[in-house]
């Protein structure tokens, strides 16, 4: 996937979970990307409001997020699936589709 080859260098060694956002237009064309959350070893605080401000001044049509797991394994905990129905959920209610959120671990990935 197009997005792990982008962000995984960038995650390979980090010791924190980072939460990223790239902003995408309406030809799914990369905006902007950001850092929108760091975290700890295996935790990472994200909201809704800190995801979408950018993505609102921007003018974004769509998002996707991602997140590394310095464990190495890219399986999602709960909290990763419970943010990403957030995200969708708050998305859909601004007019700002997610299109996907990847966990990154070694060498791997999952889309959920």
């Amino acid at each position: 996937m197009d997005v792990y080859k982008l962000l995984e260098p960038e995650f390979r060694y980090l010791k924190q979970e980072q939460f990223v956002c790239l902003f995408l237009n309406t030809k799914n064309g990369v905006v902007a990307k950001e850092v929108i959350s760091i975290g700890s070893l295996n935790a990472c605080i994200v909201h809704p409001r800190e995801v979408f401000r950018p993505a609102i001044k921007r003018s974004c049509a769509s998002i996707l997020c991602a997140h590394n797991h310095p464990s190495a394994n890219p399986d999602p905990s709960p909290e990763d699936n419970s943010i990403t129905k957030r995200l969708i959920e708050s998305g859909a209610i601004i007019g700002i589709e997610v299109l996907d959120h990847i966990v990154v671990g070694n060498g791997t990935y999952v889309s959920l």
